[in-house]
């Protein structure tokens, strides 16, 4: 029984993973049921008792959280640019489904983020007295680096990352006030990643990776993947998916901090680093790697943020 619904796990996480790929696309039952590899009269309904939703209701969900991030993210761009680069072909259903979906229009929630953008910009130039950021040239890596006051920073850097293959245990809902289920997960990936003989290899590395934009997507259907590296060739199987995290520029931030610091760690970066720098977070998901374990209470972590200049 528990081999059946690894299968049904596993192939139903080939399809969130295309459908994450070609979000603009349009999309067919039949094609997703063919990913699947389900038929088309079943894979509706398997599909609904794993994600909680049916495909249509959870493609038009994540368009439109895609669509509220980039309005937050790019508020340069027009509404019409946003709908059509996250898959709505019509303006007025985008408008519609939007409103139904957040409660308000996309034009108000437009607004609404240029006033929080200012607003944090200003609080951002307040605290930057405080927590001050200066960039620096090293003449090692030939590339610009930031300083901060800020004791838990570490470095900052922008890098190029080269395209990743990692094998993943993903998650529905976050992890925090649930530790059991995270120890379970992360149990569950590194047994694998050993039974293949993985983590022996030398640039083996433990990441956690963010589908979700947290200010949009409701708690209970933000998805986590907790990875590992693997080499290319690499067959997964059962609960374990496999994917690529994609090449780019990522900005990179090491803090060595407890775990009550992640907050603050993250608000750094989205409300102090990226107001005063020009970048502007791409969209891609976004990750924490941990190079090491812990020792006691304080955490070693780099969090990728992708960007893009403006």
């Amino acid at each position: 029984m528990q081999a059946k619904q690894n299968h049904y796990i596993r192939n139903t996480n080939k399809v969130l993973d295309y459908i994450d790929k070609n979000l603009e696309k349009s999309f067919s039952l039949e094609e997703l049921s063919l990913i699947a590899s389900f038929s088309k009269f079943h894979f509706r309904r398997i599909f609904i008792a794993i994600v909680g939703e049916s495909p249509f209701q959870y493609i038009v969900r994540l368009r439109l959280e895609k669509s509220a991030s980039l309005i937050i993210s790019q508020p340069h761009k027009s509404l019409s640019e946003i709908a059509y680069q996250c898959g709505f072909s019509d303006l007025s259903i985008f408008s519609r489904s939007f409103k139904k979906h957040f409660n308000t229009t996309a034009s108000s929630y437009k607004k609404e983020a240029i006033q929080k953008s200012n607003n944090s910009q200003t609080n951002s130039n307040i605290r930057h007295k405080k927590d001050k950021i200066d960039p620096y040239f090293c003449p090692e890596s030939k590339t610009i680096k930031w300083t901060s006051t800020m004791k838990i920073i570490k470095n900052v850097e922008v890098r190029t990352l080269s395209k990743m293959t990692v094998a993943y245990n993903r998650s529905l809902g976050p992890y925090k006030g649930n530790n059991e289920l995270y120890q379970k997960h992360r149990g569950e990936l590194f047994a694998w990643a050993a039974s293949k003989e993985l983590m022996s290899n030398e640039d083996f590395k433990y990441l956690i990776v963010y589908h979700d934009n947290p200010k949009v997507t409701l708690n209970d259907t933000q998805r986590m993947s907790l990875c590992v590296t693997i080499p290319k060739e690499t067959e997964t199987d059962g609960i374990i998916g496999k994917m690529n995290i994609e090449e780019g520029k990522y900005v990179v931030c090491q803090f060595e901090m407890s775990a009550q610091d992640f907050p603050k760690a993250w608000d750094w970066i989205y409300g102090q680093w990226f107001p005063t720098n020009n970048y502007v977070p791409d969209d891609k998901p976004y990750f924490e790697l941990y190079p090491e374990q812990p020792k006691g209470e304080i955490f070693k972590v780099e969090f990728y943020v992708p960007v893009k200049a403006i």
